[in-house]
């Protein structure tokens, strides 16, 4: 994420942006976990497998993994191929329920219009279908199915304008709680932050979003934390001008996008990654693939119901592995 990508925009329209925005994984752009370290995927490789953090990088957690040899679904070990590989915890199958919870100040902002028509519109197209390429154990793939709930919350600065990651939790525990949100296995809770709200453990500096899950209410419940790009935009903003008139709106899309399908296929921190510890989206976090430009002379790079959207592209699970922005 940098200032702007106008300079991209007076290119042809199926320029690739990525090469050019070259940030690897969901941090910021300037982030020194934006360079990643080498693929050791190399048979007879002696070092240890990272495990995802769910801010877009890897770290040793634990006693260090040795490389495994290949496995089946179930088997020990993991599956590997692809460039990705499954450590034998759940999915989330059937259709994925998304949440939101609007944390600050969203009056006159167009996020609360922009926001929802994405999630009613993501499930079902090419660019959701790549979580297809994902199965868990017993070889069910996820389906290209999300469902925006009608139960979203308003939280009025609960733990004022600054979060812990603790506190992000807490947001969370609340609103499902008090019954504000329905308590949802099958479910994504993203807590959207207005641009004055900070993240303590590294938003705008470290990361722009992250995942993560949590045993709340005894429900093993997996939500995300999505800033808003509006507050760095150096750091967590695309470009200049957003397809729909809003920058800020349309760089938590992406972000949303990213958060969502790595929740989908590693919501416990046991399902798709790779040796890095990267998980599917960090693992073309920032390019965007073929774009295109807008009346408002904003780059895309995909339509989902009636609006245009730039969004990052997916890993493909299957053919090798690629990154691509729809199967």
């Amino acid at each position: 994420m940098q200032r702007t990508i106008v300079w991209v925009v007076a290119l042809a329209a199926a320029c690739t942006l990525g090469a050019r925005l070259g940030v690897h994984a969901q941090v910021v752009r300037q982030s020194p976990h934006a360079a990643p370290p080498p693929e050791h995927a190399a048979a007879g490789s002696n070092e240890p497998d990272l495990e995802p953090t769910g801010k877009g990088w890897g770290e040793l957690k634990g006693p260090a993994r040795q490389p495994g040899g290949g496995a089946r679904p179930g088997g020990n070990g993991k599956v590997k191929g692809n460039g990705i590989n499954y450590h034998n915890g759940p999915l989330i199958l059937g259709t994925t329920n998304v949440y939101y919870i609007w944390y600050g100040d969203w009056s006159g902002n167009s996020a609360t219009t922009i926001l929802p028509d994405f999630a009613r519109n993501i499930g079902g197209s090419s660019y959701y279908r790549i979580n297809t390429t994902y199965y868990d154990a017993k070889g069910a793939h996820v389906s290209n199915s999300v469902a925006l709930s009608p139960a979203q919350y308003n939280d009025n600065y609960s733990h004022g304008a600054a979060l812990s990651d603790s506190a992000i939790q807490s947001v969370v525990a609340y609103a499902i709680t008090s019954g504000g949100v329905p308590k949802d296995s099958n479910g994504v809770y993203f807590v959207l932050t207005s641009a004055d709200v900070n993240a303590t453990s590294g938003f705008c500096t470290s990361y722009c979003g992250w995942h993560t899950h949590a045993t709340i209410a005894g429900t093993d419940i997996k939500y995300a934390f999505i800033g808003n790009p509006d507050r760095c935009p150096s750091a967590c903003s695309a470009q200049a001008v957003g397809p729909n008139g809003n920058a800020g709106a349309d760089g938590m899309v992406s972000i949303v996008a990213h958060e969502l399908e790595e929740s989908v296929t590693d919501p416990d921190f046991t399902g798709w990654y790779d040796r890095r510890g990267y998980e599917n989206a960090d693992k073309c976090a920032w390019t965007f693939g073929t774009v295109y430009q807008t009346a408002n002379g904003a780059s895309a790079n995909m339509k989902l119901g009636s609006r245009d959207y730039l969004i990052q592209r997916n890993w493909v699970n299957a053919s090798g592995g690629s990154c691509a922005q729809g199967y």
